[in-house]
C-alpha cells in the first residue's frame, strides 16, 4: 500500500541551509514523495538537492515520482507568514525548521509566530538535525491514520466580550 502524500514544510536560516541541504541529500527517499513547502531560497536548494541526489544515486531504470516542491517567498520577505497561513489553514503536516540560535534574524518576530502556530495547531515541529531526524523515523510518520489532535478553540472564538 503506497504511503498518503504529506505536506512537509521545509525552513532554514542562512547559517543552516548547508545542514539542511545535507540532511535533504540523506533523507531523500523518505521526502522524495512528499509535497514540500519551502521559504525562498531554502525552497531553491532543496530542490536543486534532490535533482542532484536522483542524478548520482538513483538508477536511471528506477521509478522517479515528480518532485512536489512549492516555493513561498524569503522569510525576511514574507514567507514565514506565508507558511503560519497554511499551518493555520490546516494545510501543513510537519514543520522542519533548521533554526539558527546563534544569529539574530531581521524577522526574529515573525520566526517566532511561525513556531507559536506550529504549537497552537500541534504540528509535529522539528528544530535541528537530530529532532527531524527522530520526527521522519517515527512509526507515526509513516502512519496514514495518524491525526495530531488539535485544542477546540470554539469557546475562545465564541466568547462575548464586554
Amino acid at each position: 500500500m503506497e504511503q498518503k502524500i504529506k505536506a512537509l514544510a521545509l525552513v532554514a536560516h542562512d547559517n543552516m541551509k548547508r545542514d539542511l541541504a545535507e540532511w535533504v541529500d540523506w533523507n531523500c527517499a523518505k521526502l522524495s514523495p512528499h509535497h514540500l513547502i519551502c521559504t525562498g531560497t531554502t525552497g531553491k536548494m532543496v530542490e536543486k538537492t534532490l535533482r542532484d541526489h536522483r542524478r548520482e544515486h538513483d538508477k536511471a531504470d528506477g521509478p522517479h515520482p515528480d518532485l512536489r516542491i512549492t516555493l513561498l517567498k524569503s522569510g525576511p520577505l514574507g514567507g514565514d507568514q506565508q507558511l503560519g497561513s497554511l499551518i493555520a489553514d490546516g494545510r501543513i503536516n510537519a514543520l522542519i525548521f533548521f533554526w539558527d540560535p546563534m544569529s539574530a534574524q531581521p524577522h526574529d518576530v515573525d520566526v517566532k509566530a511561525l513556531l507559536r502556530l506550529a504549537t497552537l495547531y500541534n504540528v509535529p515541529t522539528a528544530i535541528n538535525r537530530s529532532s527531524a531526524d527522530f520526527l521522519i523515523s517515527s512509526p507515526l510518520f509513516e502512519d496514514d491514520d495518524y491525526e495530531p489532535v488539535v485544542k477546540d478553540y470554539k469557546a475562545y472564538i465564541e466568547r462575548v466580550l464586554k
